[in-house]
């Protein structure tokens, strides 16, 4: 029989999420994988909700990891690069926006308040740099979703002829530089936005 622990249990089931998918990943699967009993996997989750959430924290472990900015970096440059690495790690499971749209970051808020306080040290208004991590954040989300079900359709269906083709890359990569750019511009201008609490971001 496997030994099977907490840390083994989640590396099998994002593998079974990257072979089936999000909508066929069950704990009978799982558990025929790990050559267990299904009830033994409650042992370490008490409900379906509970895993996804443990495999979302896991899928986000290359962004959670990545070198956090130090104070002499360009604001602008690294805004651009940390979005850029939660794109590419939400891209590297199949169904990656899928599965972690929805979770609360709880394993990497002291991250999320280092790259605000660097935001807000390099002379970003403190209400704007949360509103932009979230809108990018929210933008990054999204655009994966689509980009994810494009390439899940697998219907063999051909789009009308006149429908522009979209390049995935570029349309986000415009996008997030409309954030940037509007980013950019308020913190010139020292703008502030209406009070209103805004959601934390996640990214």
């Amino acid at each position: 029989m496997t030994k099977v622990n907490r840390e083994i249990v989640v590396s099998e089931a994002l593998d079974l999420l990257d072979e089936v998918g999000l909508d066929a990943v069950s704990t009978r699967q799982l558990a025929k994988r790990l050559g267990v009993e299904q009830p033994s996997l409650y042992w370490y989750f008490r409900t379906k909700k509970d895993l996804l959430a443990a495999m979302a924290d896991a899928a986000m472990a290359p962004h959670a990891t990545a070198p956090m900015p130090a104070p002499d970096d360009d604001w602008r440059e690294w805004f651009l690069d940390n979005t850029r690495s939660f794109r590419r790690t939400l891209l590297m499971r199949r169904d990656g926006a899928r599965l972690h749209a929805g979770s609360t970051p709880v394993n990497d808020l002291d991250r999320i308040r280092h790259k605000m306080d660097f935001l807000v040290a390099s002379g970003v208004p403190q209400r704007e740099a949360q509103t932009a991590m979230l809108a990018a954040s929210r933008f990054t989300v999204g655009s994966v979703l689509e980009e994810q079900a494009d390439a899940g359709s697998g219907d063999g269906s051909e789009p009308p002829a006149d429908m522009p083709v979209i390049d995935h890359e570029s349309a986000f990569e415009a996008g997030l530089t409309l954030i940037l750019d509007g980013l950019a511009q308020r913190t010139a201008t020292g703008a502030v936005p209406p009070p209103g609490n805004a959601a934390a971001p996640r990214s």
